[in-house]
């Protein structure tokens, strides 16, 4: 008897525990999509054991069968919290996957028991599955926005973005400065990711340019946990069609002593890691062979004598002067300028983009086309790059 009230006390104190039930707050959306892989990241309310299941895009239903799951570990053992960060490999080339998102609350963790509560999902019954699309390797096609300097301003975003999906982009380039400062992490999914994920971010991805604001805040050093890369450094190569892009973080603008940065700052030293790890990209198969190569920085290396540009300038141009570089996208500034060629040092264009503005791209392996766009999608120029 005993022993049976004993277990009735347990239960109801578990029930009491987990009366509300989990719930997915923010997400999914994809980052870091190749050829091969994806990373689907979400988050819960409680802290929770998740996974990914994934099926092909077929004419068969979600539930014809048992799908496979995609956990995140480390270290062996399954990553349990409310940040969610799901690695799925092992994709084909070319290939569109539905997909479905896990969470299932973990009450109690104890060293040999485990208490599970509730589960939160996306919907695969009342609505079609959410959806993805890996890069295809010999893609001689792609096409993508950009944005940059949105600073919080969620409707601008939806009114530069509003479109991402009917358009049928690749994906979204976000190339800085999206939000004013990462204090919370609640403020980063406030300032512009739940936005992303409503206008297209679940089924295509943004790829994320850390500006110097990025660098700001008490939260400032989460920012890979949100935004992963291939080398785990918010600087970093990727392909797209035929496109490779190098991804560089100019830090921040001011010298490392300023005093609004209270000696934390020490971006000097940042970026002569990044100038020795790019000195090896350009030498890199894939950059040389590549039909356009496009170098993305948030603070323009041209046009500025800031103590940040002006380092970006000194160490950064002499590598990239070498290596045929066919467009430079910079933002920070708040205004569109176009450098030609031959410009401020700089031996390739260089493509300053407003912050009221937005860039569309499309580009095959003869052509890329970028048009300029006001905030409601009227043009306001093009440019024309054509291969060797």
């Amino acid at each position: 008897m005993r022993l049976t009230l004993s277990l009735a006390t347990v239960m109801m104190s578990l029930t009491a525990i987990t009366s509300d039930a989990i719930e997915i707050v923010s997400g999914p959306y994809l980052q870091n999509v190749t050829d091969c892989e994806a990373t689907v990241v979400w988050r819960t309310d409680k802290d929770a054991l998740a996974w990914v299941e994934t099926a092909p895009d077929d004419s068969l239903n979600f539930y014809a069968e048992e799908r496979p799951r995609h956990y995140e570990t480390d270290m062996g053992r399954a990553v349990v919290g409310k940040l969610h960060k799901v690695r799925l490999k092992g994709l084909e080339s070319g290939k569109t996957y539905r997909y479905r998102v896990y969470s299932h609350e973990i009450v109690d963790q104890q060293p040999n028991h485990i208490v599970y509560g509730g589960m939160a999902a996306t919907d695969v019954y009342r609505r079609e599955p959410l959806r993805f699309s890996t890069r295809g390797v010999n893609s001689g096609k792609v096409s993508f926005c950009v944005v940059n300097d949105i600073h919080g301003d969620t409707a601008r975003l939806g009114d530069m973005l509003g479109k991402v999906r009917e358009d049928g982009r690749d994906f979204v380039l976000f190339n800085g400065d999206m939000v004013s400062y990462m204090d919370s992490e609640q403020q980063l999914f406030d300032g512009f990711i739940d936005r992303s994920v409503e206008l297209f971010a679940n089924e295509i991805p943004f790829q994320m340019v850390r500006g110097n604001h990025e660098s700001r805040g008490r939260f400032a050093q989460r920012y890979m946990d949100y935004f992963p890369t291939a080398t785990d450094k918010p600087y970093y190569t990727f392909s797209a069609g035929p496109v490779f892009f190098v991804v560089l973080d100019g830090g921040e603008d001011k010298p490392d002593s300023d005093i609004e940065y209270g000696g934390t700052s020490f971006c000097d030293a940042y970026r002569a890691e990044q100038a020795e790890w790019l000195a090896g990209v350009v030498e890199s198969a894939e950059f040389r062979n590549a039909p356009f190569r496009v170098v993305v920085v948030h603070v323009p290396p041209v046009q500025d004598t800031w103590h940040g540009p002006l380092h970006a300038k000194q160490l950064f141009l002499p590598v990239l002067n070498k290596a045929d570089v066919d467009l430079m996208l910079c933002g920070h500034l708040h205004c569109y300028r176009y450098n030609e060629a031959g410009v401020d040092g700089a031996e390739f264009p260089v493509l300053i983009n407003s912050n009221m503005e937005m860039l569309d791209v499309e580009a095959d392996n003869s052509t890329m086309n970028v048009v300029r766009k006001d905030r409601y999608g009227k043009e306001l120029g093009r440019f024309k790059f054509c291969s060797e």
